[in-house]
């Protein structure tokens, strides 16, 4: 009997199945896993800032993911930038491409799809997306097994405090144990997301620990605007008493002028002054904290974003709102790679090994926003190819452009058919004189050459000929005007084909591609019979010149 392979995970590290189907991550007040969480912000200055970051750099990374939190919920800015760059990746469309045309293939293709229909999948991506703020995120997969399957039932965030770094390299993610000892993750359970802003270890490659620095300096702004905006922004009560007021007369004054509003009073003798003396340098007004909180915002969005245009109408030059959404969609469309990559090796090779054993090819998730089209350049083009023969699929053209299948009693749009021409009288077989069918079109605006319109009239044509005339120029005119359908029609396809192209490179482009499929077999015919009628004038000519 064949032994069943050892399933190793992608540390190396075996797996074992009947763990996996349990759910054995407990989250208690009094554990090491406690949802509750401190908080490092509080009285932040530059000292206590980078003592938590060198912390983090040791492999102690706990004040540091508080402090990212925190700042989330304390800078409105921050938290918007950084929701605008996960859920743009979010949202966008998940497509699953088979290893190959094999049904085996199709199948798992097909089992993956079915289950990414499910609408909890946004959230949990925009969960997992939590790495690019703090460097690195964890998802838990709990596995679905009640019938006997493997597939995922849902993904849950895990709080990252709950992990460590390896000592050794500080890139080989842990997880603490019951007891706080650091374990190795247990194999097929996590999904390990880490999108990070800057090369390096993923503990300093975080969009918040450079967002920290400038949240703090915010933060210190707007405390100074406070103040500012608290000392000249409200009026001051000023009471007045004369040299023989009483202490309890000044104590009624001073109720007096405190009651009225704010916390801005006092009370002086009218022999007393007291000067507010403002400065009147440049920019010492509260423009200053604004411009100055403004400009770390901005510094923020160009961190998170790329650009500042969506964010903080900021233009101007080659900054316009164009360019920087375009950077924004580059940054958008990495993230949604690196995410690609990330759950097709965390979450869907292992779902295929777990329900089919080991495979040579792999299902391939793929998220990406679908790419624009320029449907009236396709338009253009089918327009001159598909008269050349070129075979395109209705389906498929319909689904490019959106539209529907016509169902029976829809009106459909389309060209106007034609007047069928007046069918002529069929000709009478013992008729001596049947009609010759003859080309009376135009050849890019010539007039054809007249010719016979009956078999009568070519012999009393031919009769009438003078004895002078040359025969190859007799021939030759005949041979122009029973052409003249073949090449009109072969001219009308190079013209479509001049028409829709847009410089002389795709034209020529279009005709080599278009050559083999011009249709010459009339052209060919007219030249094969002018060619016999040659050849047997020229028999003629020598047996006649023989006979002499």
């Amino acid at each position: 009997m064949a032994k069943t392979p050892v399933l190793l995970d992608r540390w190396g590290n075996p797996v074992n199945r009947s763990r996996l189907a349990k759910e054995n991550v407990a989250t208690t007040l009094g554990s090491v896993r406690s949802p509750i969480t401190g908080y490092p912000a509080d009285g932040l200055n530059p000292v206590r800032l980078a003592s938590i970051l060198r912390e983090a750099d040791a492999g102690d990374p706990v004040r540091y993911l508080e402090l990212a939190e925190t700042i989330e919920e304390r800078d409105l800015h921050y938290l918007g930038v950084l929701g605008t760059r996960r859920r743009s990746v979010s949202q966008l469309d998940i497509t699953v491409e088979a290893a190959s045309d094999d049904p085996e293939d199709v199948k798992k293709a097909e089992m993956v799809r079915d289950w990414l229909r499910r609408d909890e999948l946004a959230e949990e991506l925009f969960h997992m997306l939590d790495c690019i703020g703090k460097g690195y995120s964890f998802t838990r997969i709990v596995w679905d097994t009640s019938e006997g399957q493997w597939r995922p039932e849902r993904l849950e965030w895990q709080d990252p405090r709950w992990f460590r770094f390896n000592r050794n390299d500080l890139s080989t993610p842990l997880m603490l144990g019951d007891h706080g000892e650091e374990l190795p993750l247990e194999p097929f359970r996590f999904i390990f997301a880490a999108v990070q802003a800057k090369s390096g270890i993923a503990l300093r490659s975080g969009l918040a620990r450079a967002a920290a620095w400038a949240w703090m300096f915010k933060a210190f702004t707007q405390r100074d605007w406070a103040i500012f905006t608290q000392t000249y922004g409200q009026p001051l009560r000023l009471g007045r008493f004369g040299p023989g007021a009483s202490e309890e007369d000044k104590a009624t004054l001073f109720r007096a002028v405190a009651n009225i509003a704010g916390d801005c009073a006092a009370i002086i003798p009218e022999s007393m002054q007291i000067d507010f003396v403002e400065t009147k340098s440049v920019g010492a007004t509260a423009d200053l904290y604004k411009q100055r909180a403004d400009w770390l915002d901005q510094q923020i969005s160009k961190a998170v974003l790329g650009q500042t245009a969506t964010t903080d109408a900021v233009t101007g030059g080659l900054g316009s709102g164009k360019e920087h959404r375009q950077v924004q969609e580059d940054i958008e469309r990495a993230d949604a790679k690196a995410m690609s990559g990330i759950l097709n090796r965390d979450l869907i090779r292992p779902w295929i090994v777990l329900e089919y054993g080991p495979q040579q090819r792999y299902p391939r998730l793929r998220i990406a926003r679908p790419e624009a089209e320029d449907l009236q350049a396709m338009a253009t083009a089918l327009a001159a190819l598909i008269p050349l023969g070129m075979r395109v699929s209705q389906k498929k053209t319909r689904d490019r452009f959106g539209f529907d299948e016509p169902e029976n009693d829809d009106d459909i749009l389309g060209l106007p058919r034609p007047a069928r021409p007046a069918t002529a009288p069929a000709a009478d077989p013992s008729d001596r004189n049947p009609p010759i069918k003859r080309f009376s079109g135009e050849i890019k605006g010539g007039q054809p050459l007249p010719g016979p319109e009956t078999a009568l009239q070519a012999e009393e044509a031919s009769a009438a000929l003078p004895a002078s005339a040359d025969p190859a120029a007799l021939l030759a005119e005949r041979l122009a005007t029973e052409a003249a359908p073949a090449v009109a029609g072969m001219l009308e396809t190079v013209e479509t084909m001049l028409a829709a192209a847009t410089s002389l490179g795709e034209f020529r482009e279009m005709l080599i591609a278009g050559f083999p499929e011009l249709d010459a077999s009339g052209l060919a015919r007219v030249m094969a019979n002018a060619m016999f009628a040659a050849h047997a004038g020229g028999r003629a000519a020598v047996e006649e010149e023989s006979g002499e």
